[in-house]
């Protein structure tokens, strides 16, 4: 088993902004009314989403204002709750703008956004740790890779709902998001105890895919590049499904038929429930 290499991912933003842009700016009316996979969110909903990303990420981190109270504490459950409220309170806000301006806002925005991501230091210390993958003090680069998600899994969420999809199904888009979201795997897996050398195989299929590898190690798992060494369970996913999977955008008992699981079932009971974002 490889071990993994830190992610490059803030070159990709303006690349992925452009693609958002483009679709956006071809939507009828109607298709920014259509629901999206997102619970109550339309597809005008997400684009506002991910406006107040570009937004919220400038005031906080570039300009230090946080405009309001934090957390009631750092516990998962108390920053989930805290993250809902501000993303209802943005969207409810956010009706009385056109698509038009929403989709100029996003383009005025995302530049800054953009130009502010790539002068992070990949190996400093991030504002704020990436708690899915049960850290509490994150790399810059882990950071910006799981914005990266964010901005991507959105943005999809748009395409699903409007049948656009295969845009961000590269592997030079995917790749990434797919790379980052597996990272959520050891927190995921931390209750499961199994044999010290149980190795769990995933597999994302397709030309944007690849294959990592869980181990039990001692009392934890580690995560690596997949080898070639025999493994105990096999677990092979489309990446139409891992995305919606790694976001909590498809309900269990679909995510059980989807997936192709070969060995000792009971190590892949974990993935059903995998979760790469925050709230």
């Amino acid at each position: 088993m490889q071990a993994l290499s830190i992610l490059t991912t803030a070159h990709l933003f303006p690349v992925l902004d452009e693609h958002l842009l483009q679709c956006l700016r071809g939507l009828t009316e109607l298709e920014w009314e259509r629901p999206t996979v997102a619970p109550q969110w339309r597809v005008r909903d997400v684009a506002l989403h991910l406006l107040d990303g570009n937004l919220r990420t400038l005031s906080m981190l570039r300009d230090g204002h946080f405009g309001g109270p934090p957390p009631r504490s750092t516990a998962y459950p108390d920053v989930v709750t805290f993250l809902n409220e501000l993303n209802a309170g943005w969207v409810h806000a956010g009706q009385r703008l056109s698509p038009a301006i929403i989709t100029w806002l996003l383009e005025l925005s995302g530049a800054a956004y953009c130009q502010y991501m790539a002068t992070l230091d990949p190996l400093g210390p991030a504002v704020f740790p990436v708690a899915w993958a049960g850290e509490t003090q994150s790399a810059n680069w882990f950071h910006i890779a799981r914005d990266y998600t964010e901005k991507w899994h959105h943005q999809q969420q748009i395409r699903l709902a409007v049948g656009q999809e295969a845009a961000l199904f590269t592997r030079e888009l995917c790749h990434p998001f797919l790379a980052t979201c597996v990272r959520a795997l050891p927190h995921q897996y931390r209750g499961l105890a199994a044999p010290a050398g149980t190795t769990i195989r995933f597999t994302v299929s397709g030309p944007a895919g690849d294959a990592w590898q869980l181990q039990r190690v001692g009392y934890t798992w580690e995560l690596g590049q997949a080898g070639t060494e025999a493994v105990d369970t096999a677990v092979l996913i489309a990446p139409e499904i891992a995305w919606r999977l790694f976001t909590k955008s498809l309900p269990e008992q679909q995510a059980r038929q989807q997936l192709v699981v070969r060995g000792e079932r009971a190590w892949a009971e974990p993935v059903y429930s995998l979760l790469a974002v925050m709230a």
